[in-house]
């Protein structure tokens, strides 16, 4: 279940600002994941663009080894659309982590809904160490380039 993501504008960091061949994507900045001993689990993304604005995603499931991909998974696509500001509708149509070429990987189907149409979104990610925040990421590199390309545009 998600749970309502805020934006928050930030000050300037001083950090330099890049130009639009890459800066303009949304990055990680933090990311939170718990279990209660009720076998819930609760995901908070934290993302930050360029301008320095933040915005939160926060999702809630059912722990289980998939349960907890799916919501990490769920939180970021929240705080990707609070982002987009009603602009895009983001769904997560299945993730999975498994083995591929002896390493461990994610992988993330999301559906895109913007203007009436529909665009199916793929993203991966070697996650050997955290595979829940792997699905964060996952997410992250399926939907990027559509995001950034909302920014680049608006």
């Amino acid at each position: 279940m998600a749970l309502p993501a805020h934006v928050y504008p930030e000050a300037s960091s001083g950090a330099p600002s890049q130009g639009a061949t890459g800066g303009e994507r949304l990055r990680l900045q933090d990311f939170r994941f718990s279990r209660s001993q009720a076998g819930q689990c609760v995901a908070e993304v934290e993302l930050l663009h360029l301008d320095d604005t933040r915005v939160i995603g926060r999702a809630t499931g059912a722990s289980s080894p998939t349960g907890d991909l799916r919501t990490a998974a769920e939180a970021t696509l929240r705080a990707m659309e609070t982002f987009a500001q009603g602009g895009m509708r983001l769904e997560l149509m299945g993730v999975k982590a498994l083995r591929a070429f002896d390493a461990s990987v994610v992988i993330v189907a999301v559906a895109a809904r913007r203007d009436g149409k529909v665009q199916q979104l793929l993203g991966c990610f070697l996650a050997e160490q955290d595979p829940i925040k792997g699905a964060v990421i996952a997410v992250l590199n399926a939907t990027n380039r559509v995001i950034g390309n909302r920014i680049h545009v608006a």
